[in-house]
């Protein structure tokens, strides 16, 4: 049983020494808090999983829920997935999250069967795939290892199956950028951080997460097959995106 997600504290005081960002314990308590106040726009994209999941999984395939963190997208699509014999896969390499998202996945009815592994998501094997859900996750891992990533999750996917990538995008042009920075600046003050707080956590995931434009992440989907991509939603800097192969 795991304690109750608390309020995201974590950059609130002064730090003299700011290291990288993790996914770490200290992390996973606060997540649930840290990512609705921090991601415009991330509850409307967890909830319209469910028509992807409605309309793209197929009877007898897998669904993958690739950098799962606590179980939401997982628990989003298995909620809505209308055909029988299908196994969900929820993976991430960290421990802490993958804990929080066995007891999510163990408190929900729904009958899909739900498979959980504690990797690197370029070590998962994808087979049988009817549906792919890459959330906030692509932009954690190295540029130079993106296109392989989603070459591998374009071969695994069956024809007609679709692939759900979510990412926080760079803006093609400088004023645009600083627009769209200050204004997800004021998304976070609305809910309630402090500027101290965006600063801090600001200079501990620049060297983590590196975001690209929407226009990167198309043109990467289209070379790694797939045939129709969309940017179905966007908030600010945040956007999904929806290929189809």
């Amino acid at each position: 049983m795991t304690d109750k997600p608390s309020q995201d504290k974590l950059f609130a005081k002064p730090l003299t020494h700011l290291v990288d960002f993790t996914f770490d314990e200290q992390v996973a308590s606060v997540f649930p808090d840290m990512i609705r106040r921090s991601v415009p726009g991330y509850e409307t994209v967890i909830a319209m999983l469910g028509v992807f999941a409605s309309s793209l999984v197929t009877r007898g395939s897998r669904v993958y829920d690739l950098g799962c963190s606590q179980g939401a997208a997982t628990l989003a699509l298995r909620r809505h997935i209308q055909v029988p014999d299908v196994t969900l896969v929820a993976v991430d390499n960290s421990a802490p999250m993958i804990e929080r998202c066995r007891s999510n996945v163990a408190a929900d009815l729904s009958p899909s069967t739900v498979e959980l592994r504690c990797e690197n998501i370029q070590d998962t094997p994808i087979e049988n795939a009817s549906l792919v859900a890459l959330n906030y996750t692509l932009q954690f891992v190295p540029l130079d290892q993106r296109l392989p990533l989603v070459q591998r999750l374009y071969e695994g996917l069956n024809p007609a199956g679709g692939l759900i990538l979510s990412e926080k995008i760079r803006l093609p042009a400088e004023p645009q950028q600083e627009h769209f920075t200050q204004w997800h600046h004021e998304f976070k003050r609305l809910n309630g951080y402090s500027d101290l707080e965006i600063s801090q956590k600001r200079q501990a995931i620049e060297n983590v997460l590196i975001p690209e434009s929407g226009a990167d992440h198309i043109q990467r989907l289209q070379q790694a097959g797939f045939s129709q991509v969309y940017c179905w939603f966007q908030c600010f800097n945040f956007a999904s995106f929806v290929a189809i192969k």
